[in-house]
């Protein structure tokens, strides 16, 4: 039976990254630096192009911006300690820092699910009922669903983290990952982990076949919504509407599956490294990119400001 412990010799972690040659090191410091940047300014340009130009205020553009909102968060929660450990000789982490963590990179993963799923059910409406569009997704029911997708995640995200690191940890202390994620912190607990590794289980069921169940439900209904429309014209424009939510979900949900719903058996560290950074820093790379070279309004937007800009 598994109980939690307050007691642990071990007061701070080593995490271990990716390499100890000070050579590789500062090439990987470059390019996940810039990586960094790019998506800062990738998700913080959509944010800033919807909150300017007032034909992007409509629930799918408010929803867009949580979304780069929520990878602003969720990638600044990891690179910016990795870039720091990258060039330090130290590459140690407080119990705590390690603590809050894992706590905010999984409320703000979580979150990020479970926008994923009121996008998908802003596709449906705007699709299947268009005329009564913004009746249905009004300003006020926007907002309620933003602030209990986020609600939801930061409460999931405390069973998890309150449970892997109220393990005892006797010994050793060092993190073979880059960040404080859950299977990695929890392979150095001086106990039997089976039954922890059962509730993350459970709850990795909870939180990710359920808003998956929810997006697949909504966009078969979305799909034979389209397969009804007569104009190939329209059809293309509505399934173009969707392919970016598709390939964003696709992106997300894809190595988080991997990471959290595997057999403990097929652990493997430095695997699981390269598939957490695809999901924590490519995947807040991609999404501006698919967001806005797929779409016209946001184009549209950036030559207007860039317009204004220069015509002052």
């Amino acid at each position: 039976m598994f109980q939690a412990s307050n007691h642990s010799s071990v007061t701070e972690f080593i995490l271990l990254g990716f390499s100890s040659d000070s050579t590789s090191n500062r090439i990987l410091f470059i390019i996940f630096l810039l990586l960094y940047l790019c998506s800062v300014l990738g998700n913080g340009l959509i944010i800033l192009l919807i909150c300017l130009d007032s034909h992007l205020h409509t629930p799918m553009y408010f929803f867009l911006s949580i979304l780069s909102l929520l990878d602003l968060g969720y990638v600044t929660s990891t690179v910016p300690q990795m870039l720091v450990h990258l060039l330090s000789s130290s590459k140690l982490i407080s119990f705590g820092g390690c603590w809050m963590q894992m706590y905010v990179f999984g409320a703000l993963g979580l979150s990020e699910g479970i926008i994923f799923v009121v996008m998908a059910y802003d596709r449906y409406v705007a699709i299947c009922f268009p005329l009564r569009y913004t009746l249905i997704l009004n300003w006020n029911l926007c907002v309620r669903l933003v602030v209990g997708s986020c609600s939801c995640g930061f409460f999931l995200s405390l069973p998890h983290t309150y449970f892997t690191m109220s393990l005892p940890f006797c010994g050793p202390n060092v993190v073979n990952h880059y960040l404080c994620e859950g299977p990695s912190v929890r392979s150095l607990a001086c106990m039997d982990t089976h039954l922890i590794e059962l509730v993350d289980f459970i709850i990795s069921i909870f939180v990710v076949l359920v808003p998956l169940s929810l997006i697949l439900a909504s966009y078969v209904r979305i799909t034979m919504a389209i397969l009804k429309i007569k104009s190939t014209q329209g059809r293309c424009k509505a399934f173009s509407t969707c392919a970016s939510h598709l390939i964003v979900v696709t992106l997300f949900y894809g190595p988080g599956i991997y990471i959290y719903m595997r057999p403990n058996s097929n652990y493997s560290p430095e695997r699981d490294k390269q598939i957490s950074l695809f999901y924590n820093v490519f995947t807040a790379l991609l999404n501006p990119v698919v967001y806005s070279l797929r779409n016209k309004d946001i184009k549209a937007a950036f030559i207007k400001v860039v317009g204004s800009q220069e015509g002052n």
